[in-house]
Parts: structure tokens; C-alpha cells; sequence
């Protein structure tokens, strides 16, 4: 009966250790770019599945408290988008990104559906609440079903 208790309280504080420096991890980046999340904007453009692009600057302290909702949403929807970080002051490339989605405002993020030559601008309120981002996600994806009836 020890043992079992005592295996039990140590795989618990294995646990706990791991989770510890998961958090660590995820709250030790102190810029946008620091998260590496997703693929670039042109391997998403050839593939079948939407794109979620997040358009930020390393500068922007909203786009870094936004950082870990995208991070556990690219985690929740990895399967079904592509996630995709387009930093504004970044390479050539991102910044005529930046232009021809006329960014005006940070964080800023699109749902992009090459599929159907779609842009949606996601909300800015939805940024706050993950429950609504993920609404909104699920609402996109039960039209495009449709679509691809």
C-alpha cells in the first residue's frame, strides 16, 4: 500500500515539474517571434486546409498577450487551419503582406482559404475571449462543409 502512494505522489510531482516548465517556456518569450508557431504564409497557400494568419510586430505588447490564445488555439485547430505569423516589419515578402491586407492595427488576424480565394477578418473583440474565437472558427468551418458539399 506504501508503494502504491508513494509511486502515485511521484509521478503527481513529475508532473507538476514538467507543467512547471511548460509555463516557464510558453512565459519566458518576450517577443511575438519567440513563439515559432505554424508554417509560412506560401507552404499554406498550396495547401487544401484554410490558413489562420496573425499579423504582428515584435514591438506590439497586444500581440504578445495575444501569443499564448494563439498558441492553445493552433494546439485546438492544428488539424483543420494552418497557422501562419506574419511579422509586419519582417521580411519583404510579409511586409507587402502587411500592405495588400491593408493592415492597420495589431494584433490583426485573418482567416485565409486559398480554396476559395477567401479572406475573413477575424474581430478584434474575439481576441479577448477564447471561447468567441473559437466560435468563430467553428462558424467558418461549418460554411466552408458546405462549400465543399
Amino acid at each position: 500500500m506504501k508503494k502504491k502512494v508513494f509511486l502515485g505522489v511521484f509521478i503527481l510531482f513529475i508532473l507538476i515539474i514538467i507543467s512547471g516548465f511548460s509555463i516557464a517556456a510558453v512565459n519566458s518569450a518576450k517577443h511575438p517571434s519567440d513563439y515559432h508557431i505554424g508554417i509560412s504564409y506560401s507552404q499554406a497557400t498550396t495547401s487544401k486546409k484554410p490558413m489562420l494568419a496573425l499579423f504582428y510586430a515584435d514591438w506590439c505588447s497586444y500581440c504578445l498577450k495575444f501569443m499564448p490564445r494563439f498558441y492553445t488555439l493552433s494546439k485546438l485547430y492544428g488539424d483543420k487551419f494552418n497557422f501562419v505569423m506574419i511579422n509586419i516589419e519582417g521580411s519583404k515578402s510579409d511586409i507587402k503582406l502587411a500592405k495588400d491586407y491593408h493592415i492597420s492595427s495589431l494584433p490583426t488576424v485573418y482567416i485565409i482559404d486559398p480554396k476559395y480565394d477567401n479572406r475573413v477578418l477575424v474581430p478584434n473583440s474575439a481576441y479577448q475571449d477564447l471561447a468567441m474565437f473559437r466560435q468563430e472558427l467553428d462558424r467558418y468551418l461549418k460554411i466552408r462543409a458546405r462549400l465543399d458539399k
